[in-house]
């Protein structure tokens, strides 16, 4: 069977939880219909018109970047526009744009990480954790004839995750009893008579942003006048996600070799290098992208380097002051990695149940800087 783009969305949202994405990001579907056919994926870092070239010419039926194509609300799609010609020729060609940007970046296994292992960093801790998502336990009574559509109608509403397992759910059979007042329009049962019945007590995790969904999906499909149910919040585990990471070297280097080696291992045309060149570096903390933001965490975290791009002026001062070192790859080296890596991410995950799409990795894509 062929996959949709819905299926290719369930896979990407396994790898990139949407819930790790900061405030102000678009992560997700960007063009496109969820019943789309998906045959051929090429991943990139932007969607560039060069790229979306690329992706014409490859016949691509979806175009995973990371950058999202869309990071403000549009009032109007002008289709002269940079956006809008996109979105214009993905309308026509029926491709789809999914972008995972900093929900990739911040989970365990994701952008950050790969980075820390390109440079084998050892006993690695997340710069800044992310704070987990809340999360309750619904519990809802149901008649055993109608357990199987509550289910599903709870799972269609977002529930039933835990890590990267779906479908999630626990059921124990017991007994039910009530009785119909004289207002009421019992679907089992008579007014004024107790009735006991045979239940199911079925539980499930629900994030909290979906409760109330998930609770109106449930109640359209239970058979009852009125359904009981509870939900429990949850205490959440230590979070082992968020941005940037810090580790340990395996071993000792000054701060001019260490800029060396990342320079090699990211394939960077140059890079910029705040500090004493002889300083010795033993642990180091790094962000893929624009790091600036975590500077102060940086500086706490017991790291003498940090690895990152887009750094300011007056940041790279507040470094210099400080008497750390700094390491701007710039914004590309920095997160071009993520194509090679999301291409083999997603080849093991689709390997088993969808062999026939073809995974390719955007080769259009360049530094938009260059050294005169």
């Amino acid at each position: 069977m062929t996959a949709t783009l819905a299926d290719i969305i369930q896979h990407m949202t396994a790898l990139a939880p949407p819930a790790l994405a900061e405030s102000w990001d678009n992560c997700g579907l960007q063009v496109g219909d969820p019943r789309w056919p998906v045959r051929r994926i090429l991943v990139a870092l932007d969607p560039l018109p060069a790229v979306i070239q690329e992706a014409s010419e490859k016949e691509i039926d979806l175009l995973i970047t990371h950058h999202p194509l869309l990071m403000q609300p549009l009032k109007q799609i002008d289709f002269n526009s940079p956006a809008g010609k996109i979105i214009a020729a993905c309308a026509v060609r029926q491709m789809a744009i999914f972008a995972a940007h900093t929900n990739l970046d911040s989970v365990k296994g994701g952008l950050n990480d790969h980075l820390a292992n390109l440079l084998n960093l050892q006993k690695r801790k997340v710069l800044r954790p992310a704070a987990a998502p809340a999360r309750a336990k619904l519990v809802i009574f149901v008649p055993a004839d109608a357990e199987a559509a509550i289910r599903q109608a709870l799972f269609s509403a977002g529930a039933g995750l835990i890590g990267d397992y779906s479908h999630c759910a626990f059921r124990l059979e017991g007994q039910g009893s009530f009785r119909p007042g004289a207002a009421s329009r019992p679907a089992i049962g008579q007014i004024g008579r107790t009735e006991t019945v045979g239940e199911v007590r079925l539980e499930t995790i629900v994030p909290q942003h979906r409760l109330p969904a998930a609770v109106a999906a449930a109640e359209a499909a239970h058979p009852y006048e009125t359904m009981a149910w509870d939900a429990y919040p949850l205490l959440t585990d230590p979070a082992d996600s968020g941005l940037g990471r810090v580790g340990d070297l395996p071993e000792e280097i000054s701060l001019k070799a260490l800029a060396d080696r990342v320079k090699m291992i990211l394939g960077a045309a140059f890079v910029r290098v705040v500090g004493v060149p002889q300083a010795r570096v033993a642990t180091v903390a790094l962000c893929t992208g624009s790091g600036g933001s975590l500077l102060d965490a940086f500086f706490g975290s017991g790291a003498q380097a940090f690895i990152t791009g887009d750094v300011r002026y007056h940041d790279a001062r507040s470094v210099e002051d400080a008497g750390k070192g700094l390491i701007d790859v710039g914004h590309f080296a920095s997160e071009r990695i993520v194509v090679n890596h999301l291409v083999t991410q997603l080849r093991n995950r689709l390997a088993d149940r969808h062999p026939d799409i073809a995974i390719m990795a955007a080769t259009q894509e360049r530094e938009p800087f260059y050294l005169v």
